[in-house]
């Protein structure tokens, strides 16, 4: 009698990784498996940058090198030994079935199994960060033109009021 065992892959990742992929993202598969299985693993990903037999603290390292070199990383975990790296990444997701202890260490936490979300999570940020610097944008030049008319007394009360709630319906 022979058994053999194979991780499976998680439902979505490769879907999540293809999209990742498609969005200019670099990845990089961290495991402390044995080298065999990373590298199976990675190559039904379509991932080629990996490391086996990686300690926790390898894991955090190697996150605080890409910060360092100025990426910004997103880490995806499940386990115990992921929860330092989870902490050093800038954002952090763990599915609905990972230890207590990632899901605590993660950002954002999968409502299921299913890892296609993660890339639909990134491109969600991209867009809020979009609208966020527009509307940083938009109340800067309002207050550049408006402060000055209001400073020499060319706008009343309840015309700084109009203007003001006209730029906020801009901002939304």
């Amino acid at each position: 009698m022979e058994f053999t065992f194979i991780d499976r892959m998680r439902e979505g990742a490769e879907q999540a990784i293809a999209a990742l992929k498609a969005q200019g993202m670099s990845l990089l598969l961290i495991s402390g498996d044995a080298p065999a299985a990373v590298e199976d693993m990675a190559k039904r990903l379509g991932i080629d940058d990996w490391t086996a037999e990686a300690l926790p603290e390898d894991k955090a390292a190697r996150i605080a090198e890409l910060t360092k070199a100025g990426a910004k990383v997103l880490m995806v975990g499940d386990g115990f030994n992921d929860t330092a790296a989870l902490t050093a990444a800038h954002v952090s997701i763990s599915p609905a079935t990972a230890l207590d202890a990632a899901r605590v260490a993660s950002d954002i936490v999968l409502l299921g199994n299913d890892m296609s979300p993660i890339a639909d999570a990134t491109v969600t940020a991209r867009k809020a960060t979009k609208r966020i610097i527009e509307n940083f944008a938009i109340a800067a030049g309002y207050n550049m033109i408006a402060v000055p008319i209001a400073l020499l007394g060319f706008a009343t009360p309840l015309m700084a009021a109009l203007a003001m709630s006209g730029h906020q319906s801009l901002c939304r």
